[in-house]
């Protein structure tokens, strides 16, 4: 049997084997390298995609940061890439800014996309002015605003929010301010510094109240409306004290929130007042959110006592030929709503709204609702300029 088994080992059968072996492998070998060259060429294509969507991706951001504004009165960017490319349909990467924020927005932030609040029918372009300009009250400064600015500048107007003398991070001192027109100084260069044709519609809170109605005394032709928020809104002849002794049951709080700074001696008369911290939420604030709270404690300054002391002196001529409009807040400690009634029925504005449920800060306490009052008041068509008396 041995000899047998060897006598094929040099066989044309063994060959044949050999040489169909032989090509088998060959053909493997070819299946293989196909396939690793595929791979090759898969794991190559992945790479470019991957660079493509890095490109897309800092592309985008850099057209962000690009779009972000130069100052305090630019129209804000679009937030979303989503928002400014709904068409593009690429997916937005967790890399990418989209807020100028820290943190994300949700339904429930005061802070809420303006489409929820406007007609989207309105033209910003067609309106009498898209200019905005805020003026604080008595111990607040522009960082009052905050909400406000943000949703106006989100629907497309011009926003300034300004600090009064001795004011937010106006580094004068309070007690040196003799004067209404020092202490609204920063207003009235701001008006004097707009073009001949420029409007402007200006919002003034509390205290902000008399300082808008000096500006419109001084630059009638430049203000297209007026709004009293919660405001001092005096006739000629009077001045803010005289208003605000008017008032009753909530002034106990106020008194008691005074504290009277004499810088010149206790011989003279008081320079500021300042207010208790620990009264301030339920005088301003009763219902605004705590971090709001937080901010006013840090930030709020002196009121001077001499602008509060002075007369408006207001003619019909120029205060009177501004269109006045006057914003209630029902739930108000600082000034009640009996006596923001009694102010509008003894110098009766063009239209009054209704903030319900708002405390004394309703740029804290109701922002929505405020910034919906504001751009319905920019809404209101224009009319022709009329010279009334405002002692009727």
């Amino acid at each position: 049997m041995g000899g047998i088994m060897s006598c094929f080992h040099e066989t044309d059968s063994s060959k044949g084997l050999a040489a169909r072996r032989k090509k088998r492998g060959a053909q493997q070998d070819a299946t293989v390298t196909a396939v690793l060259g595929s791979s090759k060429r898969w794991e190559k294509g992945r790479s470019v995609r991957a660079a493509e969507e890095s490109l897309i991706q800092e592309a985008a951001a850099l057209l962000l940061l690009q779009q972000q504004p130069n100052g305090g009165t630019s129209i804000s960017f679009d937030r979303s890439t989503s928002l400014r490319y709904p068409g593009m349909g690429v997916k937005k990467q967790q890399g990418l800014p989209r807020s100028s924020s820290s943190r994300a927005r949700s339904l429930t932030d005061p802070v809420v996309a303006p489409q929820q609040l406007v007609n989207q029918e309105t033209k910003i372009d067609d309106l009498e002015t898209n200019h905005f300009v805020l003026v604080h009250g008595g111990g607040f400064g522009a960082w009052c605003w905050y909400k406000t600015i943000a949703l106006l500048q989100d629907a497309g107007f011009k926003v300034n929010a300004i600090d009064l003398t001795g004011s937010g991070i106006n580094s004068f001192d309070t007690n040196n301010i003799t004067s209404l027109s020092q202490y609204v100084k920063p207003l009235t260069n701001l008006l004097e510094k707009l073009g001949d044709t420029d409007k402007v519609i200006l919002v003034g809170h509390d205290f902000g109240g008399a300082c808008i109605s000096y500006a419109m005394e001084a630059f009638p032709t430049k203000i297209s409306k007026a709004v009293f928020l919660a405001a001092a809104m005096l006739k000629d002849g009077q001045n803010t004290l005289h208003i605000f002794s008017q008032q009753e049951g909530g002034s106990d709080l106020m008194r008691q929130a005074q504290i009277f700074l004499y810088a010149n001696g206790k011989d003279q008369s008081p320079t500021a007042i300042e207010l208790d911290k620990s009264l301030l939420k339920d005088l301003f604030f009763n219902q605004s959110p705590d971090k709001d709270v937080a901010l006013a404690s840090v930030s709020m300054r002196p009121i001077p006592f001499a602008p509060v002391l002075q007369k408006l002196e207001l003619t019909g001529s120029n205060y009177g030929s501004v269109r006045r409009f006057y914003i209630e807040t029902t739930e108000d400690n600082a000034i009640s709503l009996p006596l923001q009634q009694i102010m509008c029925e003894s110098h009766p504005p063009e239209k009054t709204f209704r903030l319900k449920g708002s405390d004394h800060s309703p740029f804290f306490s109701k922002p929505q609702a405020l910034h919906k009052f504001l751009v319905e008041i920019a809404k209101i068509p224009g009319v022709s300029r009329q010279q009334t008396n405002p002692d009727e």
